[in-house]
């Protein structure tokens, strides 16, 4: 064990010359392993009461207040409500001078993804659902902090673990006015992880995205016994679609653009006099996020000159995309097979098996639940995640673990399903212990917190300053009342 141990953190120090300094020794390895493992009964229990009461966007109001609660008794101090957003906190144990590590953790859930925890269809309808894992995300992070603290207390370790609550992360972008309000400027790092089909400490990038809804104004009507006093907003909504549509060709390669209508009208005798479009724009730059955006916008202005109608546009959303640590990932990669991946029982594999059953044959067969995916850093990431701004402020590594049957897609009813089982809990729990063993690695290595702060400003380049893509604009606390729509 002693020699498997040692060569896995060896690996962490091949990365552009950089050195990394002694890990904590192995005795302090294995307990915080044992901590975890001893709250993984309360780290499951957290995982099903949020997956049991879904909740959307900025309204996650018993999710927030079930980990605030928890971290609390566990000797945190909690400032709830930061930021503007009622739903956000930030939880704290600082023993003194010296590194500040944040872990970030997710609670919302999606809309129209209601399911049960069983590997068939079932459930299906509008309510909400954990289809992309948050519940384990903000599960498996508050077990990590607390794994950390009691560490850091017993050790006599100087510094400051945070965990930060972020509601909204599915297009309502909750960490962008977090760092917009300065709450990670004196973070020296920020770890984070994620539900998947996979196991992987890989550095992943993701896309930039700002998203918007287009408002059109006409003028009601008889639809049949007065139609030419009728001027449609629909029609403008659909024109403006068919425009958008043609653009495609048009756009640099590996642009997105998606949209849903969310109001279109509600008897077809009527002329409709209002419409609602939401759309995404997403690239891995910027800068051609917001020129592609622009062009929807004249768009959106044409198709309302067309049908003589009006049309108002409400920027609700931009998130940066992410950037890659190196310096980090390596730490977090080496930690990871240290942990090893989620070890299924048989039923949990026949579980896996009957969902994996009902997905669309894929082109690659995805990896085993018992692989870790080899270390690296990708450059294809088309989703996209407001932790991409806490990246542009802070270094920021993670992983993803395996919570979801192999080939099984985020935002689906399978993911919903495997979500709530015993399959979610054991990768929540994988997760805690990697993120623990991660943030008191750096805790003890400021050499590797400095070769990553380097790492990021070469990353983001010279003169960087940060500026939200999402305005000045108030965080859009009604955005699931009001339309809807999700992010990643």
């Amino acid at each position: 064990m002693r020699g498997m141990f040692w060569a896995a953190m060896a690996a962490s120090v091949a990365w552009s010359g950089a050195a990394y300094a002694k890990p904590i020794p192995e005795r302090q390895k294995r307990e915080i392993l044992a901590e975890v493992d001893g709250a993984a009964p309360q780290i499951s229990e957290i995982a099903l009461k949020l997956w049991a009461k879904p909740e959307l966007g900025y309204l996650e109001q018993e999710g927030s207040a079930l980990l605030q609660k928890t971290l609390r008794e566990a000797g945190f101090s909690v400032e709830p409500g930061v930021a503007g957003l009622p739903t956000a906190f930030v939880a704290s144990f600082k023993t003194g001078e010296g590194p500040v590590i944040a872990i970030l953790a997710e609670f919302d859930a999606l809309p129209g993804m209601a399911q049960a925890a069983v590997p068939h269809r079932e459930g299906a309808g509008p309510g909400p659902g954990h289809a992309c894992g948050h519940n384990l995300f903000g599960a498996g992070s508050v077990g990590a902090a607390m794994a950390v603290k009691d560490w850091m207390q017993r050790n006599g370790v100087k510094g400051e673990i945070r965990l930060y609550g972020t509601p909204a992360e599915e297009g309502g972008g909750g960490k962008v006015y977090m760092v917009r309000a300065g709450l990670f400027k004196d973070v020296d790092v920020t770890l984070h992880w994620h539900a998947s089909d996979a196991n992987s400490a890989a550095q992943d990038v993701s896309a930039a995205n700002q998203s918007g809804k287009f408002r059109f104004y006409g003028q009601a009507a008889h639809a049949a016994a007065a139609p030419d006093r009728g001027r449609s907003a629909v029609d403008a909504a659909e024109i403006h679609d068919v425009i958008v549509n043609f653009m495609r060709e048009h756009i640099p390669d590996r642009t997105r653009i998606h949209n849903v209508l969310t109001s279109a009208g509600s008897a077809p005798n009527v002329v409709p006099d209002f419409a609602e479009s939401y759309y995404y724009v997403r690239q891995l730059d910027p800068a051609v996020v917001t020129a592609v955006m622009e062009r929807v916008k004249r768009a959106a202005d044409g198709a309302a000159l067309a049908t003589e109608t009006k049309v108002e546009f409400e920027l609700v959303n931009g998130v940066y995309g992410l950037l890659p640590n190196d310096a980090l990932g390596r730490v977090m990669d080496a930690n990871l097979r240290l942990v090893g991946p989620p070890r299924w029982t048989a039923e949990e594999v026949e579980f896996a098996k009957t969902i994996a059953a009902t997905l669309p044959p894929r082109q690659t067969p995805p990896p085993p639940e018992t692989a870790i995916q080899a270390y690296g850093t990708t450059g294809d990431g088309l989703g996209s995640t407001d932790v991409g701004d806490v990246s542009y402020v802070t270094p920021t590594v993670g992983l993803r673990v395996a919570t979801w049957a192999p080939g099984t897609p985020s935002h689906s009813w399978q993911a919903v399903a495997a979500s709530g089982s015993s399959l979610g809990a054991k990768g929540a729990v994988v997760a805690a212990k990697t993120l623990a063993l991660t943030a008191a690695d750096l805790f003890r290595s400021p050499e590797t917190i400095a070769a990553a702060k380097q790492e990021l400003d070469r990353r983001r380049g010279p003169g960087f300053v940060y500026r939200s893509l999402a305005g000045e604009r108030k965080p859009p606390l009604d955005y699931r009342r009001a339309g809807g729509g999700e992010q990643r």
